[in-house]
């Protein structure tokens, strides 16, 4: 695995860790975090749909989607393993409902100029 793949990873895991504490030392609830975490992830893909690919913007989401699950799946201290919250965000990708057709559309035409770079 890459070595930045990695880092990426441990500090995913630390930021939950810090998120737990913020709930444990009563600064924030989960709700409040979700929420917060809510407006990145909303933020991000009203920024830049025009300019990235939707796998681009699914690899910007990620961290957030991953950090949303870990807030909403910690009991007591106690988070999940990374390849657990992972496994989650990819269940709840694939959950999500189909493309409707203009959403293939922009996507077929954002492969095609990728391809013809």
């Amino acid at each position: 695995m890459n070595t930045a793949n990695l880092q990426l990873e441990g500090l995913y895991m630390a930021i939950a860790a810090m998120t737990e504490a913020l709930k444990q030392k009563g600064l924030l609830n989960a709700g409040e975090v979700d929420t917060a975490l809510a407006r990145a992830e909303q933020s991000v893909a009203e920024g830049a749909e025009r300019y990235l690919s939707p796998a681009n913007l699914e690899a910007i989401s990620f961290p957030i989607r991953l950090l949303r699950i870990a807030n909403s799946t910690s009991f007591a201290g106690h988070p999940r393993p990374f390849s657990e919250l992972t496994r989650r965000v990819g269940e709840v990708k694939d959950a999500r409902a189909p493309l409707s057709d203009e959403e293939t559309l922009r996507l077929a035409t954002v492969l095609e100029q990728e391809s013809d770079a």
